[in-house]
């Protein structure tokens, strides 16, 4: 490969941003790929703390950055918007590869432009199951997408049963675990200064809407804050995402305000998040932190709802219904235990497979125009 690749990264979430920063920084000073950034979403909100700041302190260079906000916020007019803004810059940039993550309506906009536009795209942690909405979303962009980087066996075998070829799937694990277990975490003194919680025992709160529940969320919500009110806990609670119903969330978490047992935040530095999970007492919500990376940290997580339903369970997992006394008993019968399934994610040398994939002439010469492989 002897012509320099441009490499697009797309981000529109602090989750996604999380797992796709070490395969832009692996690529940063190489001299066979540029990466770029493609940043939109949540990360230009001000309601949502503007993680923009984050990515460009992160040091990356060619950051282009969309906004995709509307006056109505809905998930189809938002992938409207993506699929325009992220066209215009595909057309002048002309990239060899376009990567995105996970299920969010950001990741499909970018799989139908690469598909659309004859670009090769690759997809970060497809064949997983996600619940809800996002569900559709992630199996969706995996067959929209022309390569597979996948955190474990079983996803891989997922996606061969939706017809994706073997030679188009590489496991590598979820990349963000290999900032877990790095040296560039810093200490828990320093993270309870930078944001000004100074209570020593704590866990962390976070609560997503769940579209497909949206008659329901309000009351969820309320259940959810009476809940950690009444469990005389200290919490560290950061916002929702921006889906369908995240307005009722924010609004339950009015009544956390002036109470020096809470403090919330619209968002985390993603290095600084890690170290209080590490420390924290347990995670409770519905966010996929406390299904994927607490119990690589052995730290426990209270499940709410249906959003993480048929996820890999450990055994730092309990799971509970919407109830507020369901909750409440959940955080008073907690044991810490020690999880048995660390391997699940891979073991943090994802963005090192990443880059030796690329460096593959066989990788490059993947068809763009895709085949289905029955199942023999």
């Amino acid at each position: 490969m002897n012509k320099l690749k441009n490499i697009v990264f797309l981000t529109g979430t602090r989750a996604d941003f999380g797992k796709l920063k070490p395969l832009m920084a692996i690529l940063q000073d190489s001299e066979t790929f540029e990466p770029h950034v493609f940043v939109t979403g949540m990360h230009l909100q001000e309601l949502y703390g503007y993680t923009l700041i984050e990515i460009e302190r992160s040091g990356f260079k060619n950051i282009h950055t969309f906004n995709n906000s509307t006056k109505e916020t809905t998930m189809d007019l938002t992938l409207a918007k993506t699929i325009e803004g992220f066209s215009s810059y595909i057309n002048q940039l002309q990239p060899d590869l376009i990567v995105v993550h996970g299920d969010r309506v950001e990741a499909l906009a970018g799989a139908i432009v690469g598909s659309l536009n004859n670009i090769l795209v690759a997809h970060i942690e497809g064949g997983e199951l996600s619940g809800t909405i996002d569900e559709l979303i992630r199996h969706s962009v995996s067959k929209l997408c022309h390569v597979h980087f996948v955190a474990n066996s079983e996803a891989k075998k997922r996606l061969l049963q939706m017809g994706e070829l073997p030679n188009s799937i590489f496991t590598i694990g979820s990349p963000d675990v290999d900032i877990m277990f790095s040296n560039k975490l810093p200490d828990l003194g320093e993270v309870k200064d930078y944001y000004n919680i100074d209570f020593d025992q704590y866990a962390i709160a976070m609560y997503h809407p769940v579209t497909t529940e949206i008659d329901h969320i309000e009351r969820h919500a309320n259940n959810f804050v009476e809940a950690i009110l009444e469990s005389q806990k200290n919490y560290v609670v950061i916002y929702p995402n921006n889906d369908l119903g995240s307005k009722y969330i924010l609004e339950a978490y009015k009544k956390l305000q002036n109470n020096k047992a809470f403090r919330v935040f619209p968002s985390l530095r993603f290095e600084y998040f890690l170290t209080l999970l590490k420390n924290a007492q347990f995670v409770i919500g519905n966010s996929s932190a406390g299904v994927r990376e607490a119990p690589y940290y052995n730290t426990p997580t209270i499940n709410i709802g249906t959003r993480q339903q048929n996820r890999i369970l450990n055994t730092t997992l309990i799971n509970t219904d919407y109830k507020t006394e369901s909750i409440k008993e959940a955080i008073l019968n907690l044991k810490p235990t020690a999880n048995t399934n660390k391997k699940s994610f891979g073991k943090g040398d994802s963005a090192q497979l990443f880059l030796e994939r690329l460096k593959l002439k066989a990788f490059w010469d993947i068809n763009h125009q895709k085949q289905f492989r029955d199942l023999i």
